[in-house]
């Protein structure tokens, strides 16, 4: 059977999101793990692997690719940051962030290297 995108979502680009709104939020904005944890309603350990590249490192090299999906990324981050962004509305971003990426071809290269074993 075939997989829906948002599985593939989830297994590689989720991470890789997280990752560098983790890294974001912690190096560039100077949030606590704790703190940027709690914005981003996930758990303090989980912060802890992204930003030590242990989820998603594959994955960032090819975000980091598109400039189009890294600003609206960093323009997440920044609302984190700035405001408490509810969990629906989190969601709805990352959703959005995940149909940008499967539009542009990232998605299905994420995939395609996997499969290779890159």
């Amino acid at each position: 059977m075939v997989r829906p995108y948002c599985e593939d979502a989830t297994r590689y680009l989720v991470p890789a999101v997280r990752a560098i709104l983790a890294l974001k939020l912690v190096s560039d904005y100077g949030l606590t793990q704790v703190e940027a944890a709690r914005r981003m309603r996930i758990t303090q350990a989980a912060i802890s692997y992204y930003i030590n590249l242990k989820r998603g490192s594959r994955a960032i090299r090819l975000l980091e690719e598109d400039y189009d999906l890294m600003d609206e990324i960093s323009r997440l981050a920044r609302r984190i940051y700035e405001e408490d962004v509810e969990e629906e509305e989190l969601r709805a971003i990352m959703c959005r962030i995940c149909r940008r990426a499967r539009e542009r071809g990232v998605l299905e290269r994420l995939v395609r290297e996997r499969k290779r074993g890159s």
